[in-house]
């Protein structure tokens, strides 16, 4: 029987996570800091992840198969990481996002493969940004630059779904505007986006825990949209037309450039991924 550790994993998509690799037979083990209890049959270790002393006391002497860290952010963590679970892990699988690209400007209509960002080389170089995209580029940098622990770290686009759920509200975002009639702010023009499915999500990332690769992937569907091609589908399933505007604070799936992802790798490595045209209709009618 494996056995895998999850850090996080209390909401959205990594409890299904959560949940699909203890029905799969793995013995699991969830990491938080108690904001949210374990599913029945998972092992459930209350621990500040940035404590680090606290964290190895609180792990004991348990050792890992995988080690499945949905909520790593800061370089600091990924430090600590390597630190707690070097020598009792047999790899290490980071949850990251398209964030990552941010700072480069693509083609639409030409995803981006993975050496677009190439985090070993990150070290040492000036920061592109600071934030949420700047720290994931880092922490994936600490990863990248060490060679004790096997790491890959999966590049997830914009997820979208899983109802209830969803607590992020980035499509309800648009439904609640168009309802009350207010204007959506976006960026002129702007870029298109691609996405990836709640579920198919939580799947391909514990299909990705099975395996043995390293390094980075993009996790996505193929296909992608933009935020007013995502409002007419909206439209479709009853709501009032949208009404566009400017400003400094364009709205969630508005993108002022392009940085979509290639999804190429996944499939050579084994893992194919769905058409967006397949699901978005259904989660958008889910939205409204």
């Amino acid at each position: 029987m494996r056995e895998i550790c999850v850090i996080g994993g209390s909401r959205y998509f990594g409890r299904r996570v959560v949940e699909l690799l203890r029905d799969g037979g793995a013995r699991v083990t969830l990491v938080n800091r108690g904001s949210a209890e374990a599913p029945p049959g998972v092992r459930h270790v209350r621990a500040d992840r940035d404590d680090e002393a606290a964290l190895a006391a609180a792990l004991g002497d348990a050792s890992f198969d995988v080690v499945l860290d949905q909520v790593l952010y800061r370089p600091e963590q990924a430090e600590v990481a390597l630190r707690v679970f070097g020598g009792r892990a047999g790899r290490y699988l980071m949850t990251s996002t398209c964030e990552v690209y941010d700072h480069v400007r693509g083609v639409p209509g030409k995803p981006l493969g993975e050496g677009e960002f190439d985090a070993a080389a990150r070290p040492g170089a000036e920061p592109v940004g600071d934030g949420y995209a700047e720290g994931k580029r880092r922490a994936e940098a600490v990863l990248a630059r060490q060679d004790g622990l096997p790491y890959a770290a999966v590049r997830t686009a914009h997820v979208l779904g899983g109802g209830a759920a969803d607590f992020t509200g980035r499509l309800a975002h648009y439904a609640e505007r168009m309802r009350a009639g207010e204007a959506i702010t976006v960026h002129r023009p702007a870029a298109p986006a691609t996405f990836a499915e709640y579920g198919e999500i939580a799947r391909f990332l514990v299909w990705a825990a099975e395996q043995d690769f390293t390094g980075p992937v993009n996790a996505c569907s193929t296909g992608e949209v933009d935020v007013r091609e995502l409002c007419a589908l909206l439209e479709r399933h009853g709501l009032p037309a949208a009404r566009f505007a400017e400003g400094p604070e364009p709205s969630p799936f508005s993108f002022g450039h392009y940085y979509g992802m290639d999804n190429s790798r996944a499939r050579e490595l084994g893992y194919t991924f769905s058409r967006l045209d397949d699901w978005l209709p259904r989660v958008v009618g889910e939205a409204v």
